[in-house]
């Protein structure tokens, strides 16, 4: 799958590539590149966009506003708005890779399904002293996660997830191991089956665990957990129509999981890595798990079950269990886990759980570092006691008082987390819901930069 079309071209192949400059006010152009900005009005603000003409009349260089300060994730939205052509970054070689990389994010387009006017192959030139090499690599997990979110349910299914998941393992030579439908009771993955038992037999739920290099017992073990609900009915607690309109983007965190390992195996970085993905969907039929129900769990834990709608962190419970078996050093998960999420901070924000201060500190410097924000949320222990029921060991849906969705559900989810090293679960959104240049509506990749940059500066020799 690929929706992205990086092109990045060697400086020495393009030498009359075009200029973009970002400007900010104050900041001299040419005399004809002034004549032409004053005639528009152009004063260097963020997001003023020129195209300036050369002698001939075609393209002779892009001025961009940079306001006061530049900032290189502001290329993101170049190439929507540039005619087709070659073009180079007029910027210091501090911010260049991450410039160029932000230029690469900006020209993901999801076309599966619609044809595009071809307004010309817009091309990049490589900056001198760049790893073009690893920015594309970077650039096309982006675009991987961001295809399989936007791609309808009916297309991405349990199987197609299972499907990308078998060529990521194939790619990297990683070992793959899958378990399906009612095999998922004999290997002790009972919540995950209960989630996903009332959908159509061709879509059965199934655990999905990548390996790669576990047999270097020397080196650090890094478990990478994705949700995978492919679509989020809300089961028999029916989700009404404007919520459910989305939900083949439940998924996301499944997708996630998959663009970082690939990345880390790519990167040859010094660890072992098991990812592990939960795929279901959440169906309505005569098998569907029911409120009231109470669900086994692959720890031992039992959960009573208040709503069908809060099944994320069910599936993950067993997931994360799973993982722990292993022993990591350090367990990352993702989900698209509670609308209190968006609530708390809105869609371009997710929030970060760790109790681990070292952990969460290396994350944030990260997601600062690469413009990929997180925002570190509490594990409110003052919280705990609303998952407490009186006929199970806990329940899926927490007490009204205790009102903080999004942190009772990482609540929940921290009973199941390794003991072992260190723990972060990113409560992610996977969505833009405005378009603007560079920001299609649609599918977003949120926190995979930032926990693939935290994890290069912690493995990386």
């Amino acid at each position: 799958m690929s929706a992205l079309h990086p092109q990045l071209v060697a400086a020495e192949d393009t030498a009359n590539a075009i200029p973009i400059r970002f400007v900010g006010p104050g900041d001299q152009l040419d005399e004809a590149a002034q004549r032409w900005a004053d005639v528009h009005a152009f004063e260097g603000k963020p997001g003023q966009f020129l195209v300036v003409p050369n002698a001939q009349g075609g393209v002779g260089q892009v001025i961009v506003g940079a306001g006061d300060r530049f900032d290189p994730m502001s290329a993101r939205g170049l190439s929507a708005r540039l005619p087709g052509g070659v073009y180079r970054l007029d910027v210091a070689a501090d911010q260049a890779g991450q410039a160029t990389l932000a230029f690469l994010l900006g020209t993901y387009v999801f076309d599966r399904y619609k044809a595009r006017t071809d307004k010309g192959l817009v091309r990049l030139v490589t900056p001198e002293g760049l790893d073009a090499a690893e920015v594309s690599r970077i650039a096309a997990a982006c675009a991987l996660a961001r295809e399989m979110v936007d791609t309808p349910a009916a297309d991405m299914g349990p199987l197609q997830i299972e499907t990308i998941a078998r060529e990521i393992a194939e790619s990297a030579g990683a070992t793959i191991t899958v378990t399906t439908g009612d095999a998922l009771l004999e290997d002790n993955y009972p919540a995950v089956h209960a989630v996903g038992r009332a959908a159509a037999p061709h879509r059965a739920p199934r655990v999905i665990e990548i390996g790669w290099k576990l047999d270097q017992t020397d080196l650090p073990l890094v478990a990478l957990v994705g949700k995978g609900v492919v679509f989020d009915t809300g089961g028999l607690d029916l989700k009404p129509a404007a919520g459910m309109r989305n939900m083949k983007k439940d998924m996301g965190g499944s997708a996630h999981a998959l663009a970082l390992g690939r990345l880390v195996m790519q990167a040859d970085l010094p660890v072992r890595l098991v990812v592990i993905v939960a795929a279901v969907e959440n169906a309505v039929s005569a098998d569907a798990f029911r409120p009231g129900d109470i669900l086994n769990s692959r720890k031992g834990l039992t959960i009573e079950i208040g709503n069908t709608d809060a099944e994320g962190r069910l599936i993950l419970a067993d997931a994360l269990t799973r993982a722990g078996e292993h022993s990591p050093d350090l367990t990352l998960d993702f989900a698209t886990l509670t609308g209190a999420a968006r609530i708390a901070l809105g869609p371009e924000l997710p929030p970060l759980y760790t109790d681990d201060e070292a952990l969460a500190a290396s994350l944030l410097a990260a997601a600062a570092e690469v413009r990929d924000p997180l925002w570190r949320m509490p594990l409110w222990a003052g919280y705990r006691a609303a998952l407490d029921t009186e006929i199970a060991d806990m329940k899926n849906d927490s007490s009204a008082w205790a009102q903080a969705g999004s942190v009772t559900a990482a609540l929940f989810l921290q009973k199941f987390a390794p003991v072992t090293g260190a723990w972060a679960h990113m409560d992610i959104f996977a969505w833009n819901p405005r378009a603007r240049p560079g920001y299609p509506e649609g599918a977003e990749a949120q926190a995979l930069r930032a926990c693939y940059a935290m994890l290069r500066a912690r493995y990386a020799a």
